[in-house]
């Protein structure tokens, strides 16, 4: 299946599992669940806003940074730039945090509540140049989901 394809059946199945739940916690912890499993990303997971500093929430995959300054990192750049950020690299992004040396390609969409960011979407892959402009868009809806 193509991966656009791939992510339209994802995007009607993020939209049913949150069907009906208003706890935040939980749909991050069952999207982050389902996106991983379909879409077999390395990691999988939200960074939620806490003060000036980005904290772990729900994940798939393995340990990850428990914490993320404003402004650094690719998810702190992220957050601070109200954009998504799509790395083909990670070794070429400037101060990356490298919470996993297998890490090598990486994804993080801000997720927002009205026009406040309240955590960030980070997915990362093993290979380099997973993600691009149909992940963006994809991952940029589901984030709405939140």
């Amino acid at each position: 299946m193509a991966k656009e394809e791939k992510y339209k059946l994802l995007v009607k199945q993020c939209e049913a599992l949150v069907e009906g739940e208003s706890d935040t916690i939980a749909r991050m912890a069952n999207l982050s669940a389902l996106i991983h499993v379909e879409m077999g990303f390395w990691w999988t997971g939200f960074y939620r806003v806490d003060g000036n500093e980005l904290l772990l929430g729900p994940f798939q995959g393995p340990i990850a940074c428990t914490r993320i300054p404003f402004g650094r990192g690719v998810c702190g750049t992220a957050w601070k730039e109200d954009r998504t950020i799509v790395v083909p690299d990670v070794e070429q992004f400037p101060g990356h945090i490298a919470c996993s040396s297998e890490s090598r390609s990486e994804i993080v969409v801000p997720v927002r509540r009205g026009s406040e960011i309240v955590a960030v979407l980070d997915i990362d892959s093993r290979s380099i140049g997973t993600f691009d402009e149909v992940d963006r868009i994809y991952l940029e809806q589901i984030a709405e989901l939140i």
